[in-house]
């Protein structure tokens, strides 16, 4: 009897069962699963719609739309008080929002806490990294997630496995290539560097999947930015997706796939960092939407009134 083909004939479809040495595949659809695979990765990871936020009379953030996708880096840039904090905030779950509505893999998502958007794997590394300089690395990693040794006395005693701790840390950083000899060390005696990469770290091992980096290189040297870029974009590779935020054109263009400008808390424009340049994008950041046209006029911009 001849055998019926496949509906999914395509090899990269194929999921190998390697625990049992079987192999299968996925009949549920005709179309192959690298395909549907290629289809989910089309679609934002994160959608934030309409967000506004006020603090009294003052409006941080009017209406503002934000897309984030699977396996990219967003460079969120504006100048100061253009509410890009504000917004990242939200998305973390630190501050409320007063209209719209956060969407994550298409669904939406009450995030009201840190708690709430590190369940769906969202965590945000602040612009002081909010690490505990007196503790240890490993401690510093897996703080809120400690483990505890088996058995009823190291469960009911709470009692740490420091050296499951230290053997992960070991593994988290050794992945990313980042080294920093004993993970027993304090943090505090830390460059701001290998700070930075804990910090890093510690959003790794809590299985993040949109990592926010809210100015990340401000506090490092030339090189040590280098080797962060150069992390930032390991984690792009892996699958992560990151919010950038920066004042520093040069890292934003280095590291992202598009780039969002936000001016006194509006979104004014959105560009595939490949198809725009610093200058184009520093411009809106300074007029904000199309229609205020800049006239270049010897070494400053001059607003052309006219286009008002």
């Amino acid at each position: 009897m001849k055998q019926l083909k496949p509906l999914v004939a395509s090899k990269k479809s194929l999921v190998w069962n390697l625990s049992r040495g079987e192999r299968y595949m996925n009949m549920t659809s005709c179309v192959p699963i690298d395909e549907k695979q290629e289809q989910v990765q089309k679609q934002p990871i994160v959608q934030m719609i309409n967000i506004s936020k006020s603090f009294g009379a003052v409006q941080a953030l009017k209406n503002v739309n934000l897309e984030l996708y699977y396996g990219e880096v967003l460079g969120l840039v504006g100048d100061n008080a253009a509410g890009k904090s504000t917004l990242m905030k939200i998305l973390e779950g630190v501050l409320p929002y007063d209209n719209g509505k956060i969407l994550f893999e298409g669904r939406e998502a009450n995030i009201k806490s840190p708690l709430d958007a590190r369940r769906l794997g969202i965590e945000m590394i602040f612009q002081d990294f909010a690490l505990c300089k007196n503790m240890w690395v490993a401690g510093n990693i897996f703080m809120g997630r400690e483990p505890t040794r088996g058995g009823v006395i190291g469960r009911f005693l709470g009692i740490l496995d420091k050296q499951r701790m230290i053997d992960e840390s070991e593994q988290i950083l050794k992945s990313q290539n980042v080294t920093i000899g004993s993970c027993r060390k304090k943090v505090g005696t830390l460059s701001g560097g290998q700070q930075q990469s804990i910090a890093i770290a510690r959003a790794i091992g809590c299985k993040a999947r949109v990592i926010i980096m809210d100015e990340p290189t401000a506090s490092l040297g030339v090189k040590q930015a280098a080797r962060l870029i150069e992390l930032i974009k390991r984690l792009r590779d892996s699958g992560v997706s990151i919010i950038y935020i920066s004042h520093i054109m040069q890292h934003v263009f280095a590291v992202s796939d598009r780039i969002m400008v936000l001016k006194t808390g509006e979104k004014v424009g959105e560009f595939k960092t490949r198809e725009t340049t610093i200058n184009e994008v520093v411009r809106r950041m300074i007029v904000g939407k199309e229609e205020n046209r800049l006239i270049r006029e010897g070494n400053g911009y001059e607003l052309d009134h006219q286009s008002l």
